[in-house]
Formats: C-alpha cells, structure tokens, sequence
C-alpha cells in the first residue's frame, strides 16, 4: 500500500525550525574551572545564611513551664491525679508564678506544647470530614466512613464534628495576670485571641453550615458532640465569628502536627500596655486544667516566646544550612586535590 504525497504532508510537522529541531543550541561541559567555584560559592553561601539563621533562632527568648502535674513539680499535680485514667477529668484550676526581671521584648507569643502525641498516625491524621467541616448540610447529617468509631453517637445521631482529631481536640484554657508593684494587685493581660489560624483555614476551608431561622444551634440540631467534648460545637464561643467549625482554637487543632512533639499558638500579647512586650514584675497564669495527658506518657507545656524576621526559635533550619555548606566546601576541597593529582600525572604521561 503506498501513500501519496499530499496525503504524507498532512501528517508532517511544518518545515521551521522550531518543529524540525534546527534551532541553535548550547550544551554545558563542566569542567574543574567551573565546577569548583560553584561549589565553593554554594558552601559560602549556605554556611553564610546558616548562621545568620542560627544567631537570629538563638536571640529568640523563650519561657516556659511543664505543667503536666508529675509529683512535686507544682500544684497542678493535684489536678493532674484527679484525672488520672478520666476521659473526662474533672473541673481543675491551678496556676503557674513567674517573674520577669526586665522587659520581654515582644510582640510575645503565648503557645501550648505538647510532647508524644502522635497527630501525624495515619489512622488519626484521615479521621475527619472535610466536607462536613466545609460546612456542607448533607455531609453534616452523613458523616463519611473514615470518621468511625466517632461517626456516629451511643444514639445513632451523627457526630459534629466528626473523627479522632476533632474528638482529641485540647481543651485547657489560660488567663496571664501581672503585679506591678511587689504587694499590690494583680491586673489581668489581654490576650489576643483572633488570627491565630491559618487565613486559608478559617476563610476557606472551615465554614458553617448554613444558619436555620437565624440561628446556628437550629443549623447544628439533630447532631452530637464528639464524646470527649464538654459542650457541642456551636458553643465552642459566645463570638459568633469564633463558634461553631470556624473556632480558632478548632481550626489550629485541625492543622495536624508532623512531629510527636509540637506546638500551637494558642495568643498574641500585642494590646494596651503590652504592645512592647511583658514589664519587669511579677506574674500569675491561671490554668484550667482539662486535657489528660499521662495516660499516653505525654507532658504539657506553656511557652511564652518571642519572634524575630525568621518565625519563632527554630535552629533547625540553619543547622541544616550550615551542615551543607561544610558538605559542599568539603566536596570542593577533594574533587580539587583529585583534580590536580590527575592532572600532574597527564602531564607526565604527556612528557
């Protein structure tokens, strides 16, 4: 079978350069001249921005306090065997006392810590619904599949919010309060509550469902709170731009975490007096002790920190740096003594 001519033109590409691959190009060909400096001006670089990360992570100051409650570490041990093997402990309050003997530069950040809890399990980290959480009524009503054994409650209503991470939600509350002058009374911190959470979180991934006769509870009713919760979900906050999926508190904790060990911003200290940061004097932390963790042979920690142009303290990052660019100076050190050892011996073999 033949094909004519005009019936092969059609299948042919145009007769350019661009579709008959003539354009003029340009191959590199490493050599030591080349490959050397680069490798040499990375690791200088890298080692550079390593330790301006490093210095900026450690002039971060940081204060905190474990008040887990173990035995004789403070009163909130009391609280702490009170609630011991409780899903539910109860009611507990305890405080932590501290003094500042100069400013803490703010702004200053208030985060809660938690050590060996694994939000990154992957059974934990899809027991959710984001459909339910996007504020869907028929996802509010059918909860999917991966939110069991917290899919449904003792009397078949559907849970909201739905699966393991909303049910572990953290629930200890805190209320800072500082003496300025030794003796006198202690004067309540404002603690700034709003934009703790992702904007794309709050603004576009969590919404609530939509409101029936003007009112959220007639939205959520013919539902269930998650068995750990003390409340349902539409009483999460008196602020009705801070209740229900859209609580800030409940979009942070939704964030899952990567590591065992993590922290969440629970405040921002930034009003009043306290835009500069915390006065020198003395300070009380009311504590409402909820969350149980010994039973997973957790702690809990209160951090106050402050920040500088790179985020919070964070070493990481520019140990990290610094590790690659000795790596990368290292590289260039031996391909450079490889280099001139082979190239003496051509020039011998040359001779």
């Amino acid at each position: 079978m033949t094909w004519s001519a005009t019936a092969r033109g059609a299948h042919q590409p145009d007769n350019t350069a661009f579709t008959q691959q003539r354009l003029p190009a340009w191959q590199p060909l490493l050599s030591a001249s080349i490959a050397l400096p680069l490798f040499f001006c990375a690791g200088l670089a890298f080692i550079g921005l390593g330790l301006g990360l490093y210095y900026s992570s450690n002039g971060i100051k940081e204060l905190e306090y474990d008040y887990t409650g173990d035995p004789g570490t403070g009163n909130c041990s009391v609280c702490a065997a009170a609630g011991q093997g409780r899903a539910l402990p109860p009611p507990c309050s305890c405080a932590w006392y501290f003094s500042l003997p100069e400013l803490f530069q703010g702004p200053v950040y208030l985060y809660y810590e938690l050590t060996n809890f694994y939000q990154n399990n992957r059974r934990y980290g899809v027991s959710r619904d984001d459909a339910q959480l996007s504020g869907l009524p028929s996802a509010l009503r059918h909860p999917v599949n991966e939110c069991a054994p917290y899919q449904r409650s003792a009397a078949g209503l559907p849970i909201a919010p739905c699966g393991a991470i909303a049910n572990s939600l953290f629930n200890d509350s805190f209320s800072l309060w500082h003496q300025r002058q030794p003796g006198g009374p202690y004067v309540g911190v404002p603690l700034d509550r709003s934009g703790i959470a992702w904007w794309t979180d709050y603004h576009v991934k969590f919404r609530n469902p939509p409101l029936v006769n003007g009112s959220l509870a007639l939205a959520f009713q013919g539902t269930a709170p998650p068995p750990n919760w003390r409340r349902p979900v539409y009483e999460l906050s008196p602020d009705p731009n801070n209740t229900g999926f859209i609580n800030q508190d409940f979009v942070v904790w939704m964030r899952t975490a990567a590591l065992p060990t993590f922290r969440k911003l629970y405040a921002r200290i930034r009003q009043g007096n306290y835009s500069a940061g915390l006065p020198r004097g003395a300070y009380r932390v009311n504590i409402t002790y909820n969350y149980p963790v010994r039973a997973f042979g957790g702690h809990k920690l209160l951090i106050f920190s402050s920040i500088s142009w790179m985020g919070g303290k964070n070493p990481f990052l520019g140990i990290a740096y610094l590790v690659v660019g000795s790596l990368c100076i290292l590289t260039g050190f031996v391909m450079l003594v490889v280099y001139i050892r082979y190239q003496d011996q051509d020039d011998d073999d040359e001779e």
